[in-house]
């Protein structure tokens, strides 16, 4: 398999992932914020600044249909990954002979 195709279905398996089973995630809390609050610790608790924010809750603000906007917050997640990724990776990767100039 060339690298090419390789990275092509590697990018559907994450939109896929990311997208379609992201709806399916837990919405119960975490086993830290389940412990603090067992233990009477969250009682000073206040949310982030960015709890109403845009992608806020595996979704996208404003699209009222739960799955489309699920499916969007994870794809978003992707590309900015992705995006991300790829640009450490230019940034650290070691240049062949033929990129110096």
């Amino acid at each position: 398999m060339s690298n090419k195709k390789f990275f092509l279905v590697g990018l559907f398996v994450s939109f896929l992932v990311a997208g379609f089973f992201s709806f399916y995630a837990s919405s119960q809390p975490d086993g830290l914020e389940k412990a603090t609050a067992e233990q009477g610790l969250d009682v000073t608790v206040i949310d982030s600044p960015n709890a109403e924010g845009v992608l806020a809750d595996y979704g996208v603000a404003g699209i009222e249909n739960e799955r489309l906007s699920g499916f969007l917050g994870g794809a978003i997640g992707v590309a900015v990954v992705g995006i991300a990724g790829t640009g450490i990776y230019f940034w650290v990767r070691t240049p062949k002979s033929g990129d110096i100039k």
